[in-house]
């Protein structure tokens, strides 16, 4: 018999008492109507003064129980008189019991029923049984082996998890692929995430924000290996206690940590044919104090694709065709190195500190770019020309952390340091060359220095006013300063000095956000199983900004509260309904407000707006888990509305369509996601979902020409499978389907995306030697994309070329044991 915790039995855990379950989704509006009114009627039946209350452990694993039974068990008769599931912790309680004797009785598939005896009189009405320990069943260990598939997806109260550990699939690529796998998530073809068809989602990195994602999510996720991360949190209703930024919600990449006791050494590397990656990390603790290393070099290359554009724009009569195409690639390396540090003081303070030091060096190039103009069929002119567009930085995120508890169980306080710096400069580089003999016959430059920097200071206090009822409150201040620096400049001929370009700006835009926040939140768990919390959230904005040798530009401050709601009810079958509200706020980006003028294509320009107000989001959901034979299957429906949003307003300069960003739109969201877990075999599982929403989109500009309304409904299907076979082999395969993005003035499709990998442990489960291909069934695939307006038409085809094939393979040296930590007891320490 093998058996590995948190693998075969976390996976039946998660089949609690299907059999009584047959809830369809017709039925889902209905059911939160019943909770909310079983809730209000429970209320108003008291019985007793009586309490008794605990947590459920798995005795093999150590682990909470979720969703365990506890019975309160008339021994006389044997009938149960009250009961409650536990929550995500294990905990449980059940409340307002008279005076007599009971038995307690603790239940959950797969493992052995437990009583105990208990008795309530007036000495003693509190009853506290601590840890209750409940064993596998004695048949069922029997069936468990080696074979016993992990969990991929797990649905809490509050999240969604994907645990990017258990995927074979994500192996020597980046963050950007693990997202691509996570329900709920879409990353497009430029590395661009969003959630529930939202780009405004704030990312956090083990929940600290950093400014490379405050700068560029795309950038960052390039520079976050996949090998190190842990767990990916998708929240969609944050409480208070989380920044009211992230429109859409919050998306929360956990990386890998160490808390054993030792000295461990591991290296991952791959080989592929469209990129390479080395990471080496070490660990080693001893007593109250750890420390980590890790280093990590990725180098992309072979990125190639290809790219046409037909455009068409109507200007004072004169109605214009342009044609492009070219050919693109693209290659770069990507470092990153940590270090961290964590010390006991002693059993109630503890300190953590972390630094994170990563370079980034892209290239970006469109080859023969030839672009061809046209009216009424005669050629204008015409042009040959290459562009290089090149980023390079290097950012900095330190953190220091200092976590006191008490002796009052629950009681915390936690405070947080952070730094953060971001130094990247982009820019362009376009050639145009002689049609007649290739010569330089001139070169345009862009060249953008930037600079973003944030200093943090929070504080946190959770304070337990009774056992099922939590208070949270707590302060944060922080301040952002960004600068861009841009220049753009021509040369004449192939040796020509570069001189300040006719009519271009070249100057230093400065931006500075102060933002101080304090919020409250109130946690309360009822004897039927409700969970509710609720909570709000202020946060006082303060901006300067200027352009240099200039005043300062007039932007106001403001304030904002943003509310939170959860309500959750735990069902006496396992089963887990939902229902929430928030709002939320989403600041422009330093994209957003940059006027620097991104102009790599001539015909289609980006600039941004330095006097963007931010927009704001109120978000419903209700959730609902459930169980149907071995299936687990999780239901949410929502809506999402924005409003002062932030859109692209295009208008036409000449030839060149200008993308400016401003607050002119609206837009409304309905949607609803199904994602299904099957434990097909002990072997065989697979995962699947289904996202769809249906997106209304207005930005109710008064200029004709701009004013815009698109609609439509957006389909996006995941299927993840994994099959273990014996002696230490592995197989997963991912499959993604990305339907039609509907944007403000169009459309854009979306490549299909699907990977097959397979793993085989050697050097006695020390090492792994992996093979894996990525969109084998399409290796070359075309995206569309189609603006309308009335002024322009635009058609662009981008051919994919993503077939993708690598060799992976891990080490590990050294042995790592459970902490022995001898610290005197609670009454000796001096916590209070």
């Amino acid at each position: 018999m093998n058996y590995f915790p948190g693998d075969g039995i976390s996976c039946l855990q998660e089949l609690s008492n299907q059999k009584n379950n047959k809830v369809k989704l017709k039925n889902f509006l209905f059911l939160a109507f019943i909770a909310c009114s079983s809730f209000v009627s429970a209320q108003n039946s008291p019985k007793g003064n009586g309490r008794v209350f605990g947590v459920v452990i798995d005795s093999l694993t150590q682990s909470a129980v979720e969703f365990a039974n506890v019975a309160i068990v008339d021994p006389a008769t044997n009938k149960p008189l009250d009961g409650t599931v536990c929550d995500e912790k294990g905990k449980f309680s059940v409340a307002k019991l008279p005076k007599g004797t009971y038995q307690v009785t603790v239940s959950f598939i797969g493992f052995e029923t437990k009583k105990i005896n208990v008795t309530i009189s007036d000495k003693r009405n509190e009853i506290d049984l601590g840890s209750v320990r409940i064993s596998v069943a004695a048949k069922l260990l029997e069936e468990i082996t080696v074979q016993g598939q992990k969990v991929l997806v797990e649905e809490k109260v509050d999240r969604t998890l994907y645990n990017a550990e258990n995927d074979l699939t994500t192996k020597g690529g980046d963050a950007t692929d693990v997202l691509k796998r996570v329900p709920l998530l879409s990353v497009d073809m430029d590395g661009n995430v969003s959630l529930r068809g939202s780009a405004n989602v704030k990312v956090l990195i083990n929940n600290k924000p950093s400014t490379i994602t405050a700068s560029s999510v795309a950038d960052a996720l390039k520079q976050i290996p996949a090998d190190m991360i842990k767990t990916v949190e998708v929240i969609t209703s944050p409480s208070s206690k989380y920044d009211a930024e992230g429109s859409a919600g919050i998306i929360n990449i956990i990386t890998k940590k160490n808390t054993l006791e030792g000295v461990f050494f591991t290296a991952d590397g791959s080989v592929g044919t469209r990129g390479s990656n080395l990471s080496l990390n070490g660990n080693y603790r001893k007593g109250k104090m750890g420390f980590s290393l890790g280093a990590f070099n990725r180098a992309t290359y072979n990125v190639i694709s290809s790219f046409s554009n037909r455009q068409t724009t109507m200007n004072n009569g004169d109605t214009i065709l342009n044609t492009q195409r070219a050919n693109t690639h693209s290659n770069g390396i990507t470092k990153q190195y940590t270090f961290g540090w964590d010390y006991d003081i002693n059993k109630f303070n503890s300190l953590t500190a972390s630094v994170r030091y990563g370079e980034q060096n892209q290239d970006n190039d469109q080859d023969n770019l030839f672009t061809e103009a046209f009216q009424y069929d005669a050629l204008l002119r015409s042009s040959i020309k290459n562009v290089k567009a090149t980023n390079v930085g290097t950012n900095i995120d330190a953190s220091v952390t200092y976590a006191k508890q008490f002796k009052k169980k629950g009681r915390e306080f936690d405070f947080l340091g952070i730094y953060s710096k971001n130094s990247p400069t982009t820019g362009f580089v376009t050639n145009t060359y002689s049609q007649t003999d290739n010569s330089i016959l001139s070169s345009y430059k862009n060249s953008n220095q930037g600079h973003t920097e944030e200093a943090t200071l929070q504080a946190d206090f959770i304070e337990p006013i009774k056992e099922n009822q939590t208070l949270e409150f707590g302060a944060k201040d922080m301040i952002r300063n960004v600068a861009s620096n841009y220049q753009n400049s021509i040369a004449l001929g192939t040796n020509g000095e570069y001189l300040p370009a006719t009519n271009a700006t070249s100057t230093s835009f400065n931006y500075n956000q102060s933002i101080s926040a304090g919020y409250m939140a109130y946690t309360l768990s009822t004897s039927n199983n409700y969970t509710i919390k609720a909570g709000g959230r202020y946060e006082y904005t303060t901006i300067k900004a200027h352009f240099e040798g200039q005043p300062d530009i007039n932007i106001p401050s403001y304030g904002v509260l943003v509310p939170s709601v959860n309500i959750s009810r735990k069902l006496s079958n396992g089963n887990l309904i939902k229902v929430s509200y928030n709002r939320r706020i989403q600041r422009p980006s330093l994209r957003d407000l940059n006027p620097n003028l991104q102009a790599s294509n001539p015909l289609n320009a980006t600039v941004g707006n330095p006097l963007l107000k931010p927009e704001y989001t109120d978000n419903y959901e209700i959730a609902y888990k459930t169980f149907i034979k071995s299936t687990t299957l999780n239901l949410s429906t929502y809506l999402r509305n924005n409003t002062n949003d932030i859109q692209q307003a295009r208008t036409l300069r000449h030839d060149t369509i200008v993308s400016v960003f401003q607050n002119i739109g609206t837009e409304a969201n309905y949607g609803v996601s199904v994602f299904a877990s099957v434990p097909v075999s002990k072997k065989f599982s697979i995962n699947g979902g289904l996202d769809m929403y249906y997106r209304i989109l207005k930005n109710n500009s008064n200029d004709p020409f701009i004013n815009a309304t698109n609609r439509g409904l957006v389909k996006n299907f995941r299927l993840f499978g994994n099959y273990n076979f014996e002696k230490g082999w592995a197989l997963q395969f991912f499959s993604f389907f990305q339907g039609r993005q509907i944007n403000l003035q169009g459309y854009r499709t979306n490549p299909i995306s699907h990977s097959l990998a397979v793993k085989k442990d050697i050097l006695g489960k020390k090492g792994s030697l992996g093979f894996g291909v990525d969109n084998f069934a399409t290796p070359s695939y075309q995206v569309h994309s189609q603006l309308n307006s009335a002024y322009l038409a635009q058609t662009t085809t981008n051919t994919l070329h993503n077939f993708i094939a690598r060799v992976n393979f891990s080490y590990k040296i050294g042995k790592l044991n459970p902490e022995k930590k001898a610290r005197k007891s609670g009454d000796e320490e001096d916590g209070n």
